[in-house]
């Protein structure tokens, strides 16, 4: 059975992660344009850099979750695909294979002239750290204005699947909100938040919980 997991920021909130909007997200404290745009990155490089510095010594520090580890231990029975808004590496901590990041990966950096130079990155990126290009280097990440290279290849993903898995997500940051729609007629979909934005039909199954009960959950019924 091919599944396909849409995984946001709620699944990695209970390895410590902050999410994206929470009210004491991390983002408080900065606009949002001034550390996650090309513009932003132009005008004040040592900020941003900073800012994704301490983003990844954060992340450094953390483990996966029961969320992440149930996840993993479903490929052992079907073909999973995880497609990921997160930056973090989680999943692939835990032990998923087979993992697509539509936003980006915090681990790595790129050439700020040369997008497919990447480069594993684990230590802080400072002013002065340049490609082999001689530019400088930049985080691996999908900014606000830049296109999603990935998006595509999910889209795919999802139109095979047999089963949808969404976890962590509201599914209202496009273009990620949009992959549902590739879905086929015949997938059963299954919706776990602790406060869902969508309502349960014969074809969609919620679970109203956090992703570290609710995963499993759905992998137990799934085996």
């Amino acid at each position: 059975m091919k599944i396909a997991v849409l995984t946001g920021a709620g699944v990695s909130a209970e390895s410590g992660i902050k999410t994206f909007r929470d009210s004491d997200g991390l983002w408080e404290g900065h606009d949002v344009m001034e550390v996650a745009s090309p513009e932003g990155f132009a005008r004040n490089p040592k900020a941003v850099l900073e800012f994704y510095n301490q983003r990844r010594r954060q992340l450094l520090a953390v483990q996966p979750n029961a969320a992440h580890k149930a996840l993993a231990g479903l490929e052992k029975m079907h073909e999973v695909t995880i497609i990921t808004q997160n930056v973090d590496d989680l999943h692939e901590r835990a032990g998923s294979t087979n993992v697509i990041h539509l936003h980006g990966e915090l681990l790595k950096a790129r050439c700020s002239v040369n997008e497919n130079l990447v480069l594993d990155w684990k230590q802080d990126l400072n002013l002065g750290d340049l490609s082999d290009g001689n530019h400088q280097l930049r985080p691996h990440i999908v900014w606000f204005g830049e296109m999603v290279p990935m998006i595509e290849v999910a889209a795919e993903v999802v139109e095979k699947a047999d089963v949808i898995i969404i976890v962590g997500t509201s599914m209202q940051v496009y273009p990620a909100a949009g992959l549902v729609q590739y879905s086929k007629p015949s997938s059963t979909i299954y919706f776990i938040d602790p406060n869902p934005s969508i309502s349960e039909t014969k074809r969609i199954k919620v679970f109203s919980e956090k992703a570290s009960t609710g995963v499993p959950k759905v992998v137990e019924l799934l085996k």
